[in-house]
């Protein structure tokens, strides 16, 4: 199976030009500033894209999937399109996990000032693909990651936990049979500049 893997479109996901495959996963950000009207044109993008499954989850831009109702968040999205919120589901034999919650980052969307170790001891042992938005503790984070996420990794093993949030840092590495993917595509933007996102960045493919 070919994965295609990006996060973090910030509302830029129009310029990307993605080639056919298996499997798309986005790791969360696909908005700005988490409106519904930003959701939406996501949708209508993703929705459209050349693959035979494509799953995503939120991250902590994406204010309308915390302050909405699951029966909101379910009418919205279109039906080729998984969408996780600590929940799993099995494609093709392989058991996908997704969660859009972060450590406390600026008082955003899915952000857990405690108790986020419950969160992580929810993700089942046998999961194959983990998806978080924000990354395990010192693997391709920006000093941001999460260290309770990183000893559920190293617990269950995943083959692969692909994740964003920490832009700028973006690539593969491995680490005890554990492929770990970065796939924010966006620069980190200097807070003393009236900056603007640009993906700066590729999607990364994956073969299982």
């Amino acid at each position: 199976m070919e994965i295609t893997i990006i996060s973090d479109t910030h509302g830029l996901h129009e310029e990307l030009r993605l080639k056919k495959g298996d499997l798309l996963i986005h790791a969360g950000d696909i908005t700005e500033y988490g409106t519904k009207e930003e959701t939406s044109d996501f949708l209508n993008w993703f929705t459209g894209q050349p693959f035979t499954h494509k799953i995503f989850i939120a991250g902590n831009h994406d204010l309308f999937f915390e302050e909405s109702s699951e029966a909101t968040i379910k009418e919205l999205i279109p039906k080729n399109i998984i969408y996780l919120q600590n929940t799993g589901i099995e494609v093709n034999g392989l058991k996908i996990w997704g969660s859009p919650v972060t450590p406390h980052f600026l008082g955003m969307a899915f952000n857990e000032k405690e108790g986020i170790k419950k969160v992580w001891n929810k993700i089942p042992a046998s999961t194959d693909i983990l998806i978080t938005h924000g990354p395990p503790n010192g693997i391709m984070d920006e000093g941001i990651g999460c260290i309770e996420l990183l000893n559920r990794v190293k617990k269950i093993k995943p083959l692969l936990h692909c994740y964003g949030h920490a832009h700028g840092v973006s690539g593969c590495e491995t680490i005890g049979n554990v492929n770990f993917i970065n796939s924010a595509l966006v620069n980190t933007l200097d807070p003393l500049k009236n900056e603007l996102y640009k993906i700066n960045a590729k999607p990364i493919i994956f073969e299982i």
